[in-house]
């Protein structure tokens, strides 16, 4: 575990060569990589959203591609289409830029529900149909998708069944004090020359020892527990948030949570997962899965506010160490 854990502090202080701050989007990138997730970050613009993924394209050593979305963006865009070859007489499939390691969605919500959909099956079967054959994207394949919550003319709202997909749901805020300075202070100079720490090989066989990290039960039942509060609040004692959700989180809420924290146990060197490795997560994995009602909309009640009190209500359960370390 030393030697894992050694791999992904090079990999994380390279990438911190060039992004000053952010510590919990980098962590939970990585986090999304090593557990096959997609990951959404939500912010202003010019806090190193796109940065952030092109860095890591380049220490990890994948193929980058970057999609800028537009509202006349069409899915051939993105998964790509067959063209018709005069001098063959015959149709080619021109592969799109899904076909890469690292997908940057820029500004996702730019895009109508049509484009946006046409990202649902390769970010779950990792896989693109066009006309009727099948192609496979490479592997490790993430999707990094962005979007702007301050702007609301000429964007969409991304539809459920896609948000629904992505691993986690990343708040960024502005830097602290000294963070911008250093953001500032580096402006100024040539941008660093980065180097490549681990292989796509190595990252797969990362992927893999998550699958071995160690879960409790209790704390597995305990995400799911979570999961059912936000979908029948009031059998949980929280019946003053049931007006304001009108749909909880799916059962790939707790399955994202869990491993999530497995990922998050293998970067912080261990081998099984403890209370706060969930607790760290827990509002990432969700926020994103509630479907708010109008009277919350009405109100401007965050999702995060009415995780809080279901948190509060839900204290996450305390679990023998020594027994996990043991297994």
């Amino acid at each position: 575990m030393d030697e894992v854990g050694g791999k992904l502090e090079q990999a994380l202080f390279e990438i911190r060569r060039v992004i000053a701050g952010q510590e919990e989007m980098l962590e939970r990138v990585l986090v999304c990589l090593l557990s096959g997730g997609h990951v959404l970050i939500e912010g202003v613009p010019g806090l190193a959203k796109t940065l952030t993924i092109k860095t890591t394209a380049a220490v990890l050593g994948g193929s980058f591609h970057r999609v800028q979305f537009t509202p006349d963006l069409v899915p051939s865009d993105l998964v790509g289409t067959r063209i018709y070859r005069p001098d063959k007489s015959d149709f080619e499939t021109e592969l799109g830029p899904v076909f890469c390691n690292f997908l940057l969605a820029d500004e996702i919500n730019r895009a109508p529900a049509k484009v946006q959909s046409a990202l649902l099956e390769v970010m779950q079967e990792h896989q693109v149909t066009i006309g009727h054959n099948t192609f496979m994207v490479p592997k490790p394949f993430l999707v990094l998708a962005t979007q702007n919550p301050i702007e609301s003319e000429g964007t969409y709202a991304l539809p459920e069944a896609q948000i629904d997909r992505f691993m986690l749901k990343i708040l960024v805020d502005y830097p602290a004090h000294d963070e911008e300075l250093t953001v500032v202070a580096r402006s100024l100079e040539e941008p660093p020359e980065l180097a490549q720490v681990l292989s796509l090989e190595e990252l797969t066989a990362l992927q893999q020892q998550v699958t071995q990290v160690y879960v409790d039960p209790a704390l597995i039942s305990w995400t799911v527990d979570v999961a059912t509060a936000t979908r029948r609040p009031a059998e949980h004692g929280l019946g003053e948030i049931a007006d304001y959700v009108s749909f909880g989180a799916s059962p790939r809420g707790p399955i994202s949570l869990v491993s999530a924290a497995r990922a998050l146990a293998l970067i912080r060197g261990r081998d099984y997962v403890v209370p706060g490795d969930v607790d760290a997560l827990v509002r990432d994995a969700f926020r994103h899965r509630l479907v708010l009602s109008y009277r919350a909309l009405a109100e401007e009640v965050a999702p995060d506010t009415i995780l809080d009190q279901v948190l509060a209500a839900m204290p996450t359960p305390q679990i023998d160490l020594g027994r996990a370390h043991a297994v």
